[in-house]
């Protein structure tokens, strides 16, 4: 398991990243957007989070 996470580490892909991603492709469907959104990782999570229905926001 240490092999895969360092690979990850090294590549530059993190938690936030890869959920940043997830969520952007599954919204969008647009590989533009979802670098966009992995770029900006964290801060779309939580924008996310707190805009969407049923999120922090409510």
């Amino acid at each position: 398991m240490s092999t895969a996470r360092n690979t990850a580490t090294q590549a530059g892909i993190g938690l936030g990243t890869a959920i940043a991603v997830a969520i952007s492709w599954s919204v969008n469907k647009s590989i533009i957007w979802a670098i966009v959104h992995g770029f900006f990782s964290w801060f779309y999570v939580i924008y996310y989070a707190l805009t969407r229905p049923g999120g922090i926001g409510g």
